[in-house]
Order: C-alpha cells, then sequence, then structure tokens
C-alpha cells in the first residue's frame, strides 16, 4: 500500500457515481487508499451522500481502505486544496458543449487549471473495465511526465499504449524541381526533417520503453489535426492522457487546443497532467 491516495470529488449526481466508481478502480490498481471528498454549505448536509458514497466503494471492492470526509466551501478550492497529498484526482464532468457551457465553467474545467498533479476528468460512456489501450499524446520532450503517467496507467491496466505524436510544421521556400526525383536541397531537407520528426517519439519514450518493457507500444506521427486524431482514437481506449500548460485568463482556463477539444468532446476519461 502505498502512501499517496487517489482523491474523488461526490455531490449525490449520477456523474459523480461514475466518477466514484473510476476512482475506487484507480485506487485498486495502485495499491493506495481512496479519499472521498463532499463540499457542501453546511457539513451535516453531508452525511447521506457520503455514507453512500462509501458503502458503494465497499460493496464492490470490500479491501479497499476508505476515508471520507465533508468540507465546506466551494468543492472547486476544497479538491484543489486536496490535490496536493493525492496521486491522482478525479471528477466526474455533465459535459461542456459550446459557448455557454465554457462560460458557465464547471467543478472539472475550472479545478483542470488548480489541480495539484495529474487530474483525470471522467467522461464518455465506456465502462470500468480492463483492456482498453491507454491513448497518449505526445507533443514534446516537455511531456515528459504525461508519457510516465501513461505508460504506468498502461502497465497497471494490462493494456496496449497508442501513442500519436503531433509533429510541428516547417516551412521550407519553394524551388525549381531537381531532374532527379527527390534530390533537390529542399527535398533533402524535408526528407532529413521528416526522418528526424518521425524520430521524435521512439527517441523521447526510449527509456520508458526500457522501464516498461511488458507495455506494448504502438506510435504514429500526424502532421495535421492532432486533436482530431486523439478525439478518434478515444472512441475506442480507455483514457486518454495529455501534458497540460494549466493558466487561467479572464474568461475562466485556458488551454490549448488538443486538451480543449478533449475536454468537451472526447469519448473516454481525460488524464490531465501538468507539464513542468
Amino acid at each position: 500500500m502505498t502512501d499517496r491516495r487517489v482523491l474523488v470529488g461526490v455531490d449525490g449526481s449520477l456523474v459523480a457515481v461514475r466518477a466514484l466508481d473510476w476512482a475506487a478502480e484507480e485506487a485498486v490498481r495502485r495499491g493506495t487508499a481512496l479519499r472521498i471528498v463532499y463540499a457542501v454549505a453546511d457539513r451535516d448536509e453531508a452525511g447521506p451522500v457520503l455514507a453512500s458514497a462509501a458503502a458503494r466503494v465497499h460493496e464492490r471492492h470490500p479491501g479497499l481502505p476508505v476515508e471520507t470526509r465533508a468540507v465546506e466551501g466551494g468543492a472547486v478550492a476544497a479538491l484543489a486544496e486536496e490535490s496536493a497529498g493525492a496521486a491522482l484526482t478525479v471528477v466526474g464532468t455533465r459535459g461542456l458543449g459550446g459557448v455557454s457551457g465554457l462560460l458557465a465553467g464547471s467543478v472539472s474545467w475550472r479545478l483542470a487549471v488548480q489541480a495539484h498533479g495529474p487530474l483525470l476528468v471522467v467522461r464518455g460512456d465506456h465502462p470500468c473495465d480492463e483492456g482498453r489501450e491507454v491513448l497518449l499524446g505526445l507533443e514534446s520532450d516537455a511531456d515528459e511526465a504525461a508519457a510516465a503517467f501513461a505508460f504506468q496507467e498502461a502497465a497497471r491496466r494490462g493494456a496496449r499504449l497508442r501513442v500519436v505524436h503531433s509533429a510541428s510544421h516547417r516551412h521550407t521556400t519553394p524551388e525549381l524541381p531537381s531532374l532527379v526525383a527527390a534530390t533537390s536541397p529542399g527535398q533533402e531537407l524535408r526528407a532529413l526533417v521528416d526522418r528526424a520528426e518521425e524520430a521524435v517519439p521512439r527517441f523521447s519514450l526510449a527509456q520508458l520503453r526500457e522501464e516498461y518493457p511488458e507495455v506494448e507500444v504502438d506510435s504514429r506521427t500526424v502532421r495535421t489535426g492532432p486533436a482530431h486524431a486523439l478525439l478518434m482514437g478515444t472512441r475506442e481506449a480507455g483514457v486518454v492522457v495529455i501534458g497540460t500548460c494549466r493558466r487561467a485568463g479572464r474568461l475562466g482556463p485556458q488551454f490549448g487546443p488538443v486538451a480543449h477539444a478533449l475536454l468537451h468532446h472526447s469519448h473516454c476519461p481525460v488524464a490531465l497532467v501538468p507539464r513542468p
């Protein structure tokens, strides 16, 4: 049993129950305790919800240590504070659609900026079953923490890891074609850049492959539409993992296009791992 626990926020809703089930599964995989937190205006109101949540977990995972805590105040602030001692924080989402959903915000959306450590946002309709692959969106070496998280998750699940690497776009000046195919200076440079970009995932993941030899890895590079490629992959994945630079703006949390798309449209839970 490890010291760091899995943290989950509940509120009595069906969405929170699904997040609770996922969090319990994650705690079992990690061999750690599960802490259930309910943020309310009056702590006396939290008893029935916390008792029901704990009973559900004990019924499904009799040997799993479970802690419950009622916190007065807002859910985002409470979970953000609790996440400092968690290996993973888990929340549900009611789904965010369009501008109104973004402006109104949600616990999952705002917590994505404030949580300490990895945050798992449970969305989609996949059950908590074993066997589905882990999907990793990899942009650069800055995503080292996300890659390590994805390998660990794949190893715990006994699942394949599928890596989608987003290659950067480089502009080359147009030139007259060479008389010999693919031998002009620009074509040779393009071929060299292509080989370098294709090698990025393998180079970045080489050490992790050695650390987790039991994990089957399928890696590919996409040059356009990484968000689309990842969204398509979430149809079959058990979880999708990406690295994020978390920051708050005037209109709320600010994310890159890939994180934005996944938080709105992913077919499976999304794990957000902070970049250094």
